[in-house]
């Protein structure tokens, strides 16, 4: 293995696979190239020191692995083919030695809870659907709700209806420890194939006959194919290339809370359908030990990264808000009354003295006890999830995105594409094999080591469908 710094001079240097971005996405895509190809030399190249910094960071999402179960926006359909995609990950866990395990992944009880009388019928509905699919999966009234979670009823009014589906194995995944184990794996695998060039930032990309030119301040890559798993960035660079010139991005900021240990899992809310963000949840935090954190909210900010301004004129720059039908496509999506409203009291729980007094509501749907008192504002926790519009349709496209180009893949990988980075990155694989039929890749050995035992992966073939699963 070779790690790489910056360093004051161009170099040019031949990989037959270039990765861009060093979230959960890419080193899944390193880790799988590394042990299941043959593919004779690879590099991922990361802006940051290490890996894992942005997105990816336990600080900035939920830090669940979504499989379905508590996730009321995914049909049963979608289910079917989330679960087996993220339960790779519990597979590639297992793996690992339990010290390194356990800094990834941990068990964690999951509910999704009704309110209300129309939120239980459709909960009760989609019970009948997800029960053979999870067998541990139970569907609890109030006095069983009170027993694995009792702050969610105490104080709750008695007439209320409620009901919940409850999963007692859950897991929470901290997905910056993960990229490390995954691009640390692949450089012991890989050896002498699979280099790493951290802390350099990709300037630009350039086709230069059969290859690609990769430019960064310190070096000049040669690449058969370059895969982009850079999240927003990713859209610009493939603007910059000629592609996906008639999508544009909306940059949703999220933010959260801490309260005391209120919750002994994570509970979720059943999903308003017309919304494109989640309704505010409460997990434990894997970052920080004794409290629930509650979130997130959602606001419209214009960067490409959590707490990073700099990155401001790229997405003004990627945007395309030089453009008539963008406008239209942002006031067609933004003023949509519920989502205009939605983001108008977002934006005031983020203010000082008065937010957690305006959010306070939200989080007692879930703990009726809560006080003000016990809300404070999680400085430097959340992240951004940069949602696709088509500007041609005015539509907003949700979940992850994909851009396929001549030897080059663009992935843009919004929550919750990390719970699926192991699949995407078979999927993406696959891809370049078709790019490149002289390499081989060991798909059945992947099924065996990775998959669970009733995946479709090992049935119909669902990783070479044209939308990912998530």
């Amino acid at each position: 293995m070779k790690l790489y710094m910056p360093k004051n001079q161009s170099e040019q240097q031949f990989f037959d696979v270039v990765i861009i971005g060093g979230g959960a996405s890419g080193t899944a895509l390193l880790y799988m190239l590394a042990h299941y190809t043959d593919i004779g030399r690879i590099a991922l190249i990361e802006k940051y020191p290490s890996v894992g910094s942005v997105n990816s960071n336990a600080k900035n999402n939920s830090q669940t692995l979504h499989v379905g179960d508590i996730e009321t926006n995914y049909s049963t359909q979608k289910v079917k083919e989330v679960y087996p995609a993220a339960m790779m990950i519990k597979r590639y866990s297992d793996t690992l030695p339990e010290a390194e395990r356990n800094d990834i992944i941990q068990t964690v009880q999951k509910m999704v809870l009704a309110v209300g009388s129309s939120e239980v019928e459709e909960l009760e509905r989609r019970y009948g659907g997800l029960k053979d699919i999870f067998p541990s999966l139970q569907k609890l009234d109030a006095e069983g709700i009170a027993k694995v979670e009792p702050e969610v009823m105490r104080g709750r009014d008695s007439k209320e209806p409620v009901l919940a589906l409850f999963n007692p194995q859950g897991y929470a995944v901290n997905y910056g420890a993960l990229a490390k184990s995954f691009s640390d794996n692949a450089t012991r695998r890989g050896g002498e194939r699979v280099s790493l060039f951290l802390g350099e930032e990709v300037k630009h990309i350039q086709k230069d006959g059969d290859t690609y030119l990769v430019t960064t301040e310190a070096h000049t890559f040669s690449a058969g194919v370059v895969v982009v798993d850079a999240d927003a960035h990713s859209l610009g660079f493939a603007k910059r290339m000629g592609y996906g010139k008639e999508f544009s991005l909306i940059p949703i900021a999220g933010t959260f809370f801490f309260t005391p240990e209120k919750l002994r899992g994570k509970v979720y809310r059943v999903q308003d359908k017309r919304m494109p963000f989640a309704a505010v949840h409460g997990d434990p935090d894997l970052t920080k030990s004794g409290v629930t954190r509650w979130g997130p909210t959602a606001r419209f900010y214009p960067v490409l990264e959590a707490r990073n301004l700099g990155t401001s004129f790229a997405f003004f720059k990627n945007s395309g808000l030089h453009r008539l039908s963008t406008w239209i496509s942002f006031i067609s999506i933004l003023l949509n009354p519920v989502r205009f409203w939605y983001l108008v009291k977002n934006f005031f729980y983020d203010l000082p003295f008065i937010g957690t007094y305006i959010f306070l509501p939200q989080v007692q749907k879930i703990v009726p006890g809560l006080r003000e008192k016990d809300l404070r504002f999680a400085a430097d926790y959340g992240g951004m999830r940069l949602q696709r519009v088509d500007t041609r349709t005015h539509e907003l496209l949700l979940g992850e995105g994909k851009i396929i180009g001549m030897n080059i893949i663009f992935n843009m990988t919004p929550s919750p594409g990390a719970s699926v980075s192991l699949y995407n990155a078979m999927r993406d694989v696959e891809q370049i094999m078709r790019f490149n039929t002289a390499f081989a890749f060991d798909k059945e050995r992947v099924v065996a080591d990775l998959c669970v035992a009733r995946s479709h992966l090992s049935g119909n073939d669902v990783s070479l469908k044209e939308t990912y699963a998530s």
